[in-house]
Order: structure tokens, then sequence, then C-alpha cells
């Protein structure tokens, strides 16, 4: 084995597992990062992942891994950065055990990231909403299901992990119903529940008649259901529900859409943004701002709030013929 094999997976055991403690998400998030670059090294060095050293994952490289990301897979520039991340990391824990390649390890630390454009915030409407979750066939236990799962991530704005991740007994329906839940940072909070999302998910416990320790929303063999499993359903929910709501083939639907969704319905009924940071789980109160940029109702309503200011509209008067017949044109 050559040194960068021995050094990867010290950074998982040693590093990421037991020094950090990182979470499993962040764990499989790395480890498809530095999956995709190892495949893609082998493919320009022709050298099997295992027999990499170190020095060969130099910056070149690293760059136009980053570019074949963007091109080739047609991610965006978020991922790209999320991936860039993951391999710095990689490389800072690369640094203390490998000095004799501190100029190539330097080099790649030094790729910044990519600026971009941030985006108002795709979210749905009430009527959307209603569209997407009649999608589902509640004639079948799959649709009942997932019915459920949509009006939970709706309701709650759970991230998609955290939704695959509940358990039966995290799932509280008595007094002060809520869903309780480890989220990003390893962060415990809890999520009150309506009364149509107790209904509903009373009656999907009874249905799915497990342990408290099993998955909430399991698959037809009783394991979590997969982000991926979770967002093609979504897919599909949305492409049906486009019949009723034609609106919605403007909007990629997504598990974070409806986090989106859940985040501005409490911002249009009034919910302060710090408490709304709170509800999602945010590190940040910056990061819950976005939500008063994309809320254009919100700004309508301050701005019939303010006083016009006393002016007219003006016109401009050519004072030469000449001149006047050049403007007509």
């Amino acid at each position: 084995m050559s040194a960068l094999a021995p050094t990867l997976q010290a950074f998982f055991t040693d590093r990421l597992i037991r020094q950090r403690q990182a979470s499993p998400q962040t764990i499989a998030a790395y480890r498809d990062t530095l999956r995709l670059l190892l495949t893609f090294a082998a493919s320009r060095t022709g050298r099997e992942p295992s027999r990499l050293d170190v020095g060969e994952i130099d910056a070149p490289l690293v760059g136009a891994f980053l570019d074949h990301l963007e091109r080739d897979r047609g991610n965006g520039v978020r991922t790209r950065n999320a991936r860039l991340a993951a391999i710095r990391s990689l490389f800072r824990y690369a640094a203390l055990r490998h000095p004799e390649h501190a100029e190539s390890i330097g080099r790649v630390l030094a790729i910044p990231p990519k600026r971009f454009s941030r985006r108002l915030v795709t979210f749905l409407t009430d009527r959307e909403v209603e569209a997407l979750l009649a999608a589902a066939d509640r004639t079948t236990w799959t649709g009942r299901r997932d019915h459920a799962l949509l009006l939970l991530a709706v309701q709650t704005g759970l991230r998609v992990s955290e939704l695959i991740g509940l358990r039966g007994g995290d799932v509280h329906l008595g007094t002060g119903a809520h869903v309780s839940c480890r989220g990003k940072g390893r962060k415990e909070r809890i999520t009150p529940l309506t009364r149509a999302t107790v209904a509903v998910l009373r009656v999907w416990l009874a249905e799915r008649d497990g342990e408290a320790a099993d998955p909430l929303f399991p698959t037809g063999t009783g394991t979590p259901l997969s982000r991926d499993a979770v967002e093609h359903r979504i897919a599909k929910y949305a492409a049906a529900a486009t019949a009723a709501r034609p609106s919605l083939r403007t909007k990629r639907i997504s598990p974070h859409v409806l986090r989106h969704t859940a985040a501005m319905r409490l911002l249009q009924a009034g919910v302060d943004t710090s408490v709304i940071a709170l509800w999602l789980g945010h590190e940040r109160l910056e990061t819950t701002q976005i939500y008063l940029h994309a809320d254009l109702t919100l700004k309508e309503r301050v701005i019939a709030r303010t006083a016009e200011p006393n002016v007219r509209p003006g016109r401009y008067r050519p004072s030469d013929t000449l001149l006047a017949f050049l403007d007509g044109l």
C-alpha cells in the first residue's frame, strides 16, 4: 500500500470518527467525495486507487476533478464547494503525516471555493402543497406512508436526513404532540405537530405496527428509506401533481424545497425569524434571512405602510424640431 491509502483510512478512523466524533451524515458525505476523487484520479493516472501516492493528488488534478463535477456530472457550485471542503479536510490531516509533500499539499489547500450568486429560495404555495399531498395514492400502503412523510416534511421542515433517521419512538402524539430528532451538528431538537399531522401520524403508526426503535418510514423490507428514494418519490408526486396545479412545472421540487416551504409558511404566519431559526435548527440567524428576501407578500405589506413621496412623472420635451424628429424614430 502507498502513502495515500493508510493516510486516507486513518483520516476516517482516527480523525473523523475518534477525534471529531463526526456524524454519520458527515462521514458519508466525505466518503462519497473521496470515492469520486479516487475514481477520477485512477482514470487520469492509470493507477489503481490503492496504489496512488499523496503527491499524485496534486492541485492540477484536484482542479480538473472540480471542473469534472460541474461539467460532466452537472453539479452546482455549492456541491463543488462542499466536495472541495472535504478534500481540504483530508489534506490538512495529510500535512501532519507527510511533511515531505508539504509543497504539493499546500497548493491543494490554496484552491479557493468558487463564488456563486445566491438565488431566491423555491417554496410551494398552499394550493401546490395540497396538490402534492393529494398525488400520493392512499389506497396503497406505500402511498399512505409517503403521504405521512410529505405532510410531516412540509409541517416541520425537517431535513431529509432527519426524516429518514426518525424512529417510531421519536413521535409523541399525546399532550404537547411533537417529533424529536438529532439534527445537523448533533443538535437535539423537538418540533411541535399540528392536529392534522397528529391525526395522520396516529393512523400511520397503527398501520406500521413496529417497535419504537424501528424506522418511522420504512421500506417494504423494514429498512429505512434512503435519501435517493425520498427524492425520487417526491419528484414522482410533483410530476403527477402538475395536472392539478400547472405552476409546479416551473419548480424543481426536492426535500429541501419542502423545508423551505415550512419556513415560508411560518414567516407568512407572522412568526419571528429567530423562532424560525430554532424551528429549523439553523446554526446562525443569518441563514434564516433568505426567507425574508423570498417573501414578496411581506415586502408588499411593508411598502403599503410607507408614505409615498409627493412627486409627479416628468416628460422630456426637446427644444428643437430636429431633436424631436430623432427622438421619434
